[in-house]
């Protein structure tokens, strides 16, 4: 996990992660981390449009967002 948190904040690539909300409830996001800190990251949410802070023991799955491939010659 904290292998892709470094190359989505170096390499600026976009992470489809499972959280697990406040509440107890699971969600699915697309981020782009900005800041990496010992227990949170600060990432983009592409889901929520916004900045978020993101508790790094509620994160339960991390993935490289594939890019769709480009058709033509």
């Amino acid at each position: 996990m904290n292998y892709l948190i470094h190359r989505s904040l170096n390499e600026k690539i976009k992470l489809e992660m499972i959280y697990m909300k406040k509440d107890g409830t699971a969600t699915q996001r697309v981020v782009r981390v900005l800041v990496n800190a010992d227990d949170h990251i600060l990432a983009y949410c592409f889901t929520k449009r916004e900045v978020r802070r993101f508790n790094k023991t509620n994160i339960l799955a991390v993935l490289p967002v594939k890019r769709k491939k480009q058709m033509g010659a």
